[in-house]
């Protein structure tokens, strides 16, 4: 399969459950919006090396937020469902109860799964907090030097998608960061998905642990790294001098076989030689993103 003369090679990615929250963050201005979000979704890329994936997943207009001002929806993701409220408690107990004129919400009301992280944070408060049942929901009052900080006693959590990805194989670092910056571009505000690395965009792809050293969890992946050509087993045509990747997470399989056809899509365009992915042999991951099924508008391109 090739389109607009870009080779879409015959393989799957392969990724994992996860579990995910959605957070609603607002405040009087998107400024503060910003501010909390970026400090939140900060180290935040792999749960290799930050225990945490998070970024966010779009803007909201104020007729979409709780309490009708600025905000964004966050997801986070996490392997265990035992590490996610432990990650929601800390980071939005040092990024946004800290940040000027915020307020915090559940994002997935009707997850039955919940976690508790305003009814941890409120002990911040030291006795003086206070709570309010609104719609069978219970918010707390966390007084603060500013005036008070509002947040969602409990949030919803679900099991998620991490690790669909898609690799894009250039003749130039130029054509490979063009392509790559299109692809996010095409996906950014994508319901249901997030891009967890820097601008959306990997460099620095990995394999399963090292040729070297025991200890590593994982390593470079030597068969993409187009200066190691001549001295490992390589997977790159003779053409390909640069390859970036997209990670995409996402709440569910359509979400991101459906974010992955859009980016595969808008990478396809001159200086690119072919598209691939990154998997393990299907043996670690039980959600397989079939790339030429996904482009064809196969729903069945991805099991698990």
């Amino acid at each position: 399969m090739k389109i607009r003369g870009v080779l879409i090679e015959e393989t799957f990615a392969e990724a994992f459950t996860m579990r995910v929250a959605r957070l609603v963050i607002t405040a009087r201005s998107s400024r503060w919006v910003r501010e909390a979000s970026l400090k939140l979704t900060g180290f935040a890329t792999s749960v290799i090396g930050c225990k945490v994936e998070a970024a966010i997943e779009r803007e909201l207009t104020p007729a979409e937020t709780p309490d009708g001002r600025p905000g964004v929806s966050i997801l986070v993701m996490t392997m265990g469902k035992d590490d996610l409220p432990k990650r929601l408690i800390e980071r939005v107990g040092q990024t946004v109860l800290t940040c000027p004129t915020t307020a915090c919400y559940d994002g997935l009301p009707d997850a039955p799964d919940r976690v508790g992280v305003g009814s941890a944070l409120r002990f911040f408060g030291d006795g003086f907090q206070a709570s309010k049942v609104v719609g069978g929901e219970r918010f707390w009052r966390i007084p603060v030097m500013e005036g008070e900080f509002l947040v969602q006693e409990k949030f919803g959590m679900i099991k998620g998608v991490g690790g669909g990805n898609f690799l894009i194989l250039a003749r130039s670092a130029d054509a490979a960061l063009e392509a790559a910056e299109a692809a996010v571009d095409a996906i950014a505000g994508h319901p249901g998905v997030i891009l967890p690395f820097p601008g959306g965009v990997v460099r620095s792809g990995s394999k399963v642990g090292s040729r070297r050293i025991k200890s590593m969890i994982a390593s470079t992946n030597d068969a993409f790294c187009p200066t190691l050509r001549a001295i490992t087993r390589t997977a790159l045509p003779a053409d390909v001098n640069s390859v970036l990747e997209l990670v995409i997470n996402g709440v569910d399989v359509p979400a991101v076989a459906s974010a992955m056809k859009v980016g595969i899509d808008a990478a396809c365009r001159d200086g690119i030689v072919a598209i691939s992915a990154g998997n393990y042999g299907g043996k670690l991951g039980p959600h397989h993103f079939h790339l030429r099924k996904i482009m064809a508008g196969d729903t069945s391109a991805a099991t698990g």
